[in-house]
């Protein structure tokens, strides 16, 4: 049975950027994949472009997975776009806390996410397939991997129907996690996130930022490399193929890519991974 695949864009802040983007997605479409999910900014600060993103996805025929993020958001606002996604005939979100604007004050009317799952089941019923985040390696503000799982375990029992993880490059991270959640009653499928590595640099200092862990074995490979982009692209896709194909052999019930609006690096891994059509 074949590998279902999902894979992450960003709205795009450029005219230049959206034509790349466009690119992107249609190289990326040859993987079949079962939907596009398209990020957004803290406090809806990507809103429109989101939006626009989304449904330019669509209207190309591909499933199109916007994420929505509930923390400094009104209920109105929240009713507001669930009805823009209806209207343009989108299926699946991905609900999410987020985060508030640096310099912001109040967190809005949801605090959550289950919240907000809780919010758009409510207000649109099984419209819509709701994805929610989970954290192999725990949520950087949580107070334990116990109050983590509680905390995933409310947006389960508010109405997800799955979760993505933020990525991770330790297989037993995961496993132990999808193994803790399974024990509490947990039974919706999680799949593992995937960031493909083209910049060590840059996937150190956003690691850093996510709390996600690059094993020692890793940054030390990496850093031995100095400025050979070459050998880091060529040992990242190695690392990351190897990866994936553990968690297939585990039983993972898909893989979600975050692309960073590339689609060389997610295509290579798929073709590896034989995933490629």
């Amino acid at each position: 049975m074949s590998t279902e695949i999902s894979i992450e864009f960003f709205p795009p802040t450029t005219a230049e950027g959206a034509e790349k983007l466009r690119a992107t997605c249609a190289k990326l479409s040859a993987l079949k994949p079962a939907f596009f999910s398209v990020t957004y900014g803290a406090g809806g600060s990507t809103r429109e472009r989101t939006f626009a993103t989304v449904k330019e996805i669509a209207a190309a025929g591909f499933q199109a997975a916007p994420h929505l993020s509930c923390v400094g958001s009104s209920r109105a606002s929240i009713r507001e776009i669930l009805q823009e996604y209806m209207d343009a005939g989108i299926r699946r979100i991905v609900a999410l806390r987020g985060d508030l604007p640096s310099g912001a004050g109040a967190a809005g009317e949801f605090r959550y996410a289950n919240e907000l799952v809780e919010f758009i089941r409510a207000e649109t019923g099984d419209r819509f397939h709701i994805e929610v985040a989970a954290y192999p390696e725990w949520h950087p503000q949580a107070r334990s991997p116990r109050d983590d799982l509680a905390a995933f375990k409310r947006k389960v029992d508010a109405g997800a129907n799955s979760a993505i993880t933020q990525y991770f490059y330790n297989v037993d991270a995961y496993l132990n996690f999808v193994d803790a959640a399974r024990k509490m009653g947990i039974a919706i499928p999680i799949v593992p996130g995937i960031m493909p590595i083209g910049s060590f640099s840059k996937l150190a200092r956003f690691s850093d930022a996510c709390g996600a862990e690059i094993p020692r074995w890793m940054r030390k490979a990496f850093e031995s490399y100095g400025d050979d982009t070459d050998s880091i692209r060529a040992f990242g896709l190695d690392v990351v193929t190897r990866l994936c194909e553990k968690l297939i052999a585990e039983g993972a019930p898909g893989l979600h890519f975050y692309s960073m609006n590339m689609a060389g690096p997610t295509t290579e891994i798929c073709r590896r991974l034989g995933l490629a059509g």
